[in-house]
C-alpha cells in the first residue's frame, strides 16, 4: 500500500511540474510584447502579485521555517526567478508614468518581504510558530496572486474581448490550484489549502469568461483586420488617382 508521504511527495511534484508550467505560461505574451515594443493593454498586476507570493513561499519552505517542505520552497524559487524576467520585460518596454509605478511596487515588495524575513527570524523561536506566521501571509499573498486577474475580467466583461486573457495561463492556474490543493489535503496543511482553494475557483471563472466571450473577440479582431485592409486600400487608391 502506498504511503501517505509517498503519496504526498508524488502529487507535489506533479504540482511542480505544473507550476512550473503556470510560471512559463506567459512566454507567448511577452514574445508578443518583446515584437512590439510595448505592453499596450496588458497588466503588471498578475506578475507583481506572483512575485511576491512565491518569495513569502519560499521563506515558507525554508527548513528553519517550516521543515519537510523541499517541494514548496524549490518551486517558488523558481517562480521568483521567472517573475523577476518578465517585469523586467515589462518594465523595459512600458512608457514612464506605468513604468514607475512597476519599481515602486516592486521596491515595496523588496522592503516589505526584508523586514518579514527579519521579524520572523529573530522574534519568533520556534518553527510551530514561524509556520503560522509566515503561512498566514503566504494565504494572503497566494489568493492575492489568483485574484490579480479579477482586473483583467473586469475589462474582459466591459469589452467583451478576452484578447489580453490569456487562456493558457488561466488553464494552468486551474491545474495548479488542483494540484497543490490536493497536496495539502494528503496531509493537511491549511496554509497551502485555503489559496489553492480560491485559486481554483477563480480559475474556473476566468474559464467561463474565456468561453462566453470567445466568439465576440474573434469578430472583434476580424473587423480590426477588415478596417485596416480597407483603410490601406483607400490609400491606395487615393495614390494611384494624384
Amino acid at each position: 500500500m502506498v504511503s501517505a508521504e509517498l503519496a504526498r511527495d508524488a502529487v507535489g511534484i506533479t504540482g511542480n511540474v505544473i507550476s512550473l508550467f503556470l510560471f512559463m505560461s506567459p512566454v507567448p505574451t511577452f514574445v508578443q510584447i518583446w515584437k512590439k515594443k510595448s505592453v499596450e493593454q496588458f497588466s503588471a498586476a498578475p506578475y507583481l502579485a506572483t512575485l511576491i507570493n512565491c518569495v513569502v513561499w519560499v521563506l515558507y519552505g525554508l527548513p528553519i521555517v517550516h521543515p519537510h517542505s523541499t517541494l514548496v520552497w524549490t518551486i517558488n524559487g523558481a517562480g521568483t526567478a521567472i517573475e523577476i524576467v518578465y517585469l523586467l520585460l515589462f518594465i523595459i518596454h512600458s512608457d514612464g508614468k506605468k513604468r514607475l509605478k512597476v519599481l515602486l511596487i516592486v521596491l515595496a515588495e523588496a522592503i516589505f518581504m526584508a523586514v518579514l524575513t527579519i521579524l520572523v527570524l529573530t522574534l519568533v523561536h520556534t518553527t510551530k510558530k514561524r509556520t503560522v506566521i509566515v503561512g498566514i501571509v503566504a494565504i494572503v499573498f497566494n489568493a492575492m496572486m489568483y485574484a490579480a486577474p479579477l482586473s483583467v475580467m473586469k475589462m474582459v466583461i466591459t469589452t467583451k474581448s478576452v484578447e489580453y486573457m490569456p487562456f493558457f495561463i488561466s488553464l494552468a492556474s486551474l491545474a495548479n490550484g488542483v494540484a497543490w490543493s490536493a497536496y495539502a489535503l494528503i496531509k493537511f496543511d491549511p496554509f497551502i489549502l485555503v489559496p489553492n482553494g480560491m485559486g481554483t475557483l477563480f480559475s474556473v471563472a476566468q474559464l467561463i469568461l474565456y468561453a462566453v466571450y470567445y466568439r465576440s473577440t474573434q469578430r472583434q479582431i476580424a473587423a480590426r483586420k477588415t478596417d485596416g485592409a480597407e483603410v490601406g486600400l483607400s490609400e491606395l487608391g487615393d495614390a494611384r488617382k494624384k
